[in-house]
């Protein structure tokens, strides 16, 4: 075990054990105290909700308090570990909601693979919470739960593997574009990674003006196209090409989005793109070429990965807690496109706006403290003029 991991693992066990606790916020010291934080007094708020569901928003915490939930099939880049080894991820998740937007947060691990009963499970706890961030479950079943649970609560459900990255994708993209002088319409991407964060980050640049003809997409075995039997979600990337492998695909192409894992990107791949090559190699802890090595034959790439000791890091931290203390605010009972648009537009206008500005500042600092100032607005205006705002 080397020192960092020992240095985790201490982090992690100083007591309290773990990283989140509850904090009374009311006064409990004296008799009358306790009269009005339960028994008696408890029933008029209990009361007051049953004759209207809203005062819930003004009697308890509901409306500042978030689900994190995971059933621990697909935790980082761990994989399926099941839910009780994913607790310190969603306690983690938890501190950043507090931290960043002071959104309370309660991380639930639910020991159910099931789709269909973990959709139930979820969706009778919901009147607990004002929102519901689903974590590291896996594809494709995280589609359907996804779904399932917008469709059918009344508060925000957000799968954050899927678009808390897509957001920040698309935020150093729009940077990374104006930096080179390209517009979206007239790049070729090529993506490594069929899962869940691939498949939102690719609708995501169609959203933003990628053609959808000019995206070539990759899983373990080989390119997506009309000649391969695929799942429903990946044929929709399928192209009608002869081409068969990643390297045969990234010839000439603006863009490499990589969602996979270590080893898929080569220097040779990277000499074969077009010039002033945008690389993002998202797998983590170890990319699919570490950013030194793109540069020796790449000088002049823009690059940005998941890791925090390099320059330009796509954390979804940038955008869940802003999205959620949006939502919350206004009443949004879902975060809809228009929503995860305005984020995007405004974390990339917020690191345009910073001197620290270009190739190797692409989207802000995770501690940027104009964050929650500038993408909170921006998420509440565009829930406003879609119609999802209902306070």
């Amino acid at each position: 075990m080397n020192q960092f991991e020992q240095e985790a693992l201490a982090y992690h066990a100083a007591a309290p054990a773990g990283k989140v606790a509850l904090q009374i916020t009311k006064d409990v010291n004296t008799a009358a105290d306790l009269a009005l934080a339960y028994s008696p007094g408890v029933a008029v708020p209990c009361l007051a909700i049953r004759d209207n569901p809203e005062a819930a928003l003004k009697y308890t915490a509901k409306g500042n308090l978030v689900a994190v939930i995971t059933n621990g099939t697909a935790v980082l880049g761990l994989g399926d570990i099941g839910a009780l080894a994913a607790k310190p991820v969603m306690e983690g998740k938890a501190v950043l909601f507090k931290k960043f937007a002071n959104i309370d947060a309660v991380d639930l691990e639910i020991d159910e693979r099931d789709p269909d009963k973990l959709v139930e499970i979820i969706a009778a706890l919901h009147p607990s919470f004002g929102g519901i961030n689903l974590e590291d479950i896996k594809a494709p079943e995280c589609f359907e739960i996804e779904r399932r649970l917008n469709e059918r609560l009344p508060i925000p459900v957000f799968h954050d593997d899927q678009h808390g990255t897509a957001i920040v994708v698309g935020a150093g993209l729009l940077n990374a574009l104006a930096l080179t002088g390209r517009q979206a319409s007239d790049i070729r991407v090529v993506c490594s990674g069929a899962g869940a964060a691939a498949m939102a980050c690719l609708e995501m640049l169609v959203q933003l003006g990628v053609r959808r003809e000019q995206i070539y997409v990759c899983d373990s075995k080989g390119l997506l196209t009309t000649r391969r039997s695929l799942s429903a979600e990946k044929e929709v990337w399928a192209q009608d090409t002869e081409l068969h492998t990643l390297a045969q695909a990234i010839v000439g192409a603006d863009v490499f989005l990589g969602l996979s894992g270590p080893g898929v990107l080569t220097q040779t791949d990277v000499m074969q793109m077009a010039d002033e090559p945008i690389i993002f190699t998202l797998a983590n802890p170890e990319p699919e070429l570490r950013p030194e090595l793109v540069r020796e034959v790449a000088p002049r790439a823009i690059i940005a990965t998941g890791r925090s000791d390099y320059p330009n890091q796509i954390n979804n931290a940038l955008c869940f807690p802003y999205l959620f203390r949006a939502a919350l605010d206004c009443g949004a009972r879902t975060i809809n496109q228009a929503m995860k648009l305005a984020c995007v537009r405004a974390i990339a206008e917020l690191a345009r706006n910073s001197p620290e500005f270009g190739p190797g500042a692409i989207v802000p600092e995770l501690l940027d403290p104009r964050l929650l100032a500038t993408v909170c607005p921006a998420v509440v205006a565009a829930a406003r003029a879609s119609g999802v705002a209902h306070r």
